[in-house]
């Protein structure tokens, strides 16, 4: 065994701000873009910029905040709002509604339609976000629905094969 130790990684600079939960990587880099970011006493305008944890990294002249450890929220979404950070038409959002209870910056693992009340996954890990979401990681998802009304088992089984509803195709349930 060697005892040099190894080379710290770099990260881009608005993953480190992102993962620091002050802000999305795509706002980051905006910010960066427009001057209010620092490493090391100067200032960084372009997003293509890796630092290690030894930088010294301010957004607007405030020093970035350690890195979180993970973790993972259990929420109850309610019918009528939108899983969405910033949404174009002005509908209320969950995150409006994280928000007002003081959660940190959080990300979803997965989403829910609009009309739809049901368990959401929190996390201000992007990382694990990812892992949860990806089907090529394997890992098991299990739904239960509850449709109100009438519903036959020959429409049930028309939606092993997929089904187009006005104009969109959704994938074999």
């Amino acid at each position: 065994m060697s005892d040099t130790p190894k080379p710290e990684t770099a990260d881009r600079l608005a993953k480190v701000m992102a993962r620091a939960g002050l802000c999305s990587r795509r706002d980051a880099e905006g910010w960066i873009a427009a001057g209010r970011v620092t490493v090391n006493g100067k200032k960084v305008i372009t997003p293509a910029f890796n630092v290690t944890s030894r930088d010294k990294i301010t957004v607007d002249g405030k020093p970035l905040a350690e890195r979180q450890g993970t973790r993972v929220w259990l929420y109850h979404k309610p019918a009528g709002l939108v899983v969405t950070e910033k949404d174009p038409e002005g509908r209320p959002t969950i995150f409006e509604a994280l928000e007002e209870q003081g959660l940190p910056r959080v990300v979803t693992v997965g989403r829910l339609d609009i009309n739809t009340e049901g368990l959401l996954l929190l996390t201000n890990d992007g990382g694990l976000k990812r892992i949860l979401e990806l089907p090529s990681t394997g890992w098991l998802r299990r739904y239960r629905v509850r449709a109100y009304g009438y519903v036959t088992q020959a429409q049930l089984d028309a939606l092993k094969d997929g089904i187009t509803v006005e104009g969109v195709n959704y994938g074999p349930i």
